[in-house]
């Protein structure tokens, strides 16, 4: 005989929707992407814990995000957990390919989502292209593109190479692939805030992407702490009907 918890279904629907928002859809994409090259600066080697906190359908959820990052010189890799209470792990990520002239350069991203089969995406270098398991969209392959894991440790490469230039309003692009397509996301730089954390009060650079003004889609902002190495000390991703998850920086540990 199965006993039926209604607390815990709450908190599995909510934990999928978490999941689900973790990993939104793209906006849709528009027209052929730019190239750009860009001076950058990988970070060293961590390991980053985050608390988050979100709210889904009402549902107050709470969890534990593990983000490990390697620079090794000439190759990079990038895998993320997170885990909500009761449900354990919902959602993995990883990115893994080599450093050239424009910074990140991913061979393959691959995300597992609470109860479902994971998706691969190719930057398949030989061919020139992008593609996906969970579609038969392909895109050119031009240089600078990334994905949705390794897209804030490029942006952290790049904002630790142009300190000076991450002033208010300045603007970074990238084209960024997903599981299933890929597009173009702008990064607009807000100021620079002071954000308490366990490991105390720093200051960081704000940094916000919004989809274009007709698309309802995600918005995403990013803490940028100068003084801890420009590591993300805090992301809020908010979805239109205001659920969002908001990932604070509880420790890092530096592993090179």
């Amino acid at each position: 005989m199965t006993t039926f918890h209604p607390a815990r279904l709450r908190t599995t629907l909510a934990a999928a929707a978490l999941a689900g928002l973790l990993a939104a859809p793209a906006f849709a994409a528009d027209g052929p992407h730019p190239v750009e090259k860009r001076a950058f600066n990988l970070p060293p080697s961590a390991e980053l814990n985050y608390s988050i906190q979100a709210k889904q359908s009402g549902l107050d959820v709470k969890g534990q995000g593990l983000v490990k990052w390697t620079n090794g010189k000439t190759s990079y890799s990038v895998s993320t957990e997170t885990r909500a209470m009761l449900l354990g792990k919902i959602l993995e990520t990883s990115s893994e390919g080599a450093v050239d002239a424009y910074g990140l350069a991913p061979d393959r991203f691959v995300e597992k989502r609470l109860r479902r089969d994971p998706s691969t995406t190719t930057f398949n270098r030989e061919q020139n292209k992008i593609t996906f398991t969970q579609s038969a969209d392909s895109f050119p392959l031009q240089g600078g593109e990334q994905d949705r894991t390794n897209i804030t440790w490029q942006l952290v490469a790049v904002a630790r190479a142009n300190a000076a230039k991450m002033t208010p309003g300045s603007e970074w692009k990238f084209f960024v692939a997903g599981p299933r397509d890929a597009e173009q996301w702008s990064f607009k730089v807000v100021g620079r805030e002071k954000i308490s954390t366990p490991q105390g009060q720093t200051e960081a650079v704000h940094i916000f992407r919004a989809p274009p003004p007709d698309d309802q889609g995600q918005k995403l902002d990013i803490w940028l702490a100068p003084k801890m190495e420009w590591y993300p000390v805090r992301l809020k991703f908010t979805d239109p009907d205001g659920d969002y998850i908001e990932q604070t920086l509880d420790s890092v540990k530096k592993t090179n």
